[in-house]
């Protein structure tokens, strides 16, 4: 049977049976309502697929848009009772929702897992259960003006000293741009803590995170930190605590810097400020180990305690599925689709999407265990201090100590 009329008949049954909870009754009633929580910039794309949904199904859709801390937001409103149907996030935030008990197991058949990119796979599986459906996958990239460094740099060494001749010649304003703000963005630098030899977590014999392993409270994460410092405010200048996610794409756009460590988020509006631009690999240290980024997966999640769990379950499977639904959010912010068949579909119009992928491979998943709820604010909060010229040792010290304080 067809996943169409198979949703259509379990909709009837629940209209006949009466379902309970928000928006739920009989056959006389209002019709069953998902309601979807979801960040504004994928909004469009997905109100697209939920309308077809509906008008497949009779199930009216809601989507709702959450622009702040999605994440804690969701938990806290699921834990009461009052949380959605479904939610759209990153896929690290798994090892917090299940520990939460606010998200299900997602019911893929192997026919469906075998049309996804397996790291994308890999990302969403937790504790060997497949918790979300994977459209989307993403890592920093350097992104680099070609009209002012025509060649890439092979070492962060070489990226300093281009950039600062740049600023002495009085062609640009910054160094680089990689965001970081007052509060820091551990996130971005990740990939210069590893090539300076740091890293999050160990791992177990079978190859999954350990929370018992933590790299930051390393002997290597100072030293890691250390390099960190010689980029910073008191050093090369290369790291600045102003440059954050709200105007470091406008310093590359405006051409105030050459450099730009981000990820393909911003691809979109690089393309519309006419800089012509190139996309490579994040540079290693000189004689360090690669620069690894964290690779990212963006998924869609059944909450637990939703009203209607079935519907949601098959609004995930039938929809997030389908070829256009992929490249419909791949329209709306141009990262690389988990569904093979949409990135073949559009890899061919962006030769961006290769090179994105192309730098992925010497990353690393990001850890979906629950202790990464508690590594972003430490860690981003020490970055910003080294980078201000607070003293290495005790500062990546002191965040691996809460960090520790908190994990289970």
């Amino acid at each position: 049977m067809r996943p169409q009329r198979l949703l259509i008949g379990v909709v009837a049954l629940l209209l006949l049976a009466g379902c309970g909870g928000p928006g739920a009754a009989g056959a006389e009633g209002p019709r069953p309502e998902l309601t979807i929580w979801i960040d504004a910039l994928r909004a469009p794309a997905i109100k697209q697929a939920a309308d077809k949904f509906g008008q497949d199904s009779g199930v009216a859709v809601r989507t709702e848009i959450v622009a702040k801390d999605l994440q804690t937001q969701f938990v806290t409103a699921a834990q009461a009772g009052k949380g959605p149907d479904l939610v759209l996030g990153a896929h690290d935030w798994i090892g917090n929702l299940v520990q939460n008990g606010t998200i299900d197991p997602v019911q893929m058949t192997n026919r469906q897992k075998a049309t996804f990119d397996p790291l994308a796979l890999k990302g969403v599986t937790f504790n060997g259960q497949l918790y979300g459906v994977p459209f989307a996958v993403a890592n920093v990239v350097l992104i680099r003006n070609t009209e002012l460094v025509p060649q890439a740099p092979q070492t962060m060494e070489e990226l300093v000293e281009t950039g600062r001749a740049l600023v002495a010649a009085g062609r640009t304003q910054e160094i680089m741009a990689l965001p970081m703000g007052p509060t820091g963005d551990f996130y971005h630098l990740y990939p210069l803590f590893t090539s300076a030899g740091g890293y999050m977590f160990g791992t177990k014999a079978d190859g999954d995170y350990d929370p018992k392993d933590l790299g930051v409270a390393k002997p290597e994460a100072t030293q890691a930190f250390q390099k960190i410092a010689a980029l910073g405010e008191g050093g090369a200048g290369a790291l600045k605590r102003s440059i954050s996610n709200d105007n470091a794409r406008g310093l590359f756009t405006d051409r105030k810097t050459a450099f730009l460590l981000s990820g393909p988020w911003q691809f979109a509006d690089i393309n519309k400020s006419g800089v012509k631009y190139d996309v490579s690999p994040i540079p290693p240290f000189a004689g360090g180990k690669p620069a690894r980024p964290f690779v990212t997966v963006d998924a869609a999640y059944v909450a637990r305690r939703g009203a209607h769990k079935l519907l949601a379950q098959e609004f995930v499977t039938s929809y997030f599925t389908r070829t256009e639904v992929a490249v419909a959010l791949y329209r709306a912010d141009p990262r690389p689709p988990a569904l093979i068949a949409a990135l073949d579909q559009v890899k061919g119009g962006d030769p961006n999407l290769e090179k994105v992928l192309k730098a992925g491979q010497q990353g690393e998943i990001m850890p979906a265990i629950p202790a990464m709820a508690t590594v972003w604010d430490p860690l981003g909060k020490a970055e910003a201090a080294v980078t201000g010229g607070a003293a290495p040792g005790p500062t990546i010290t002191a965040a691996a100590a809460a960090i520790q304080s908190q994990i289970k």
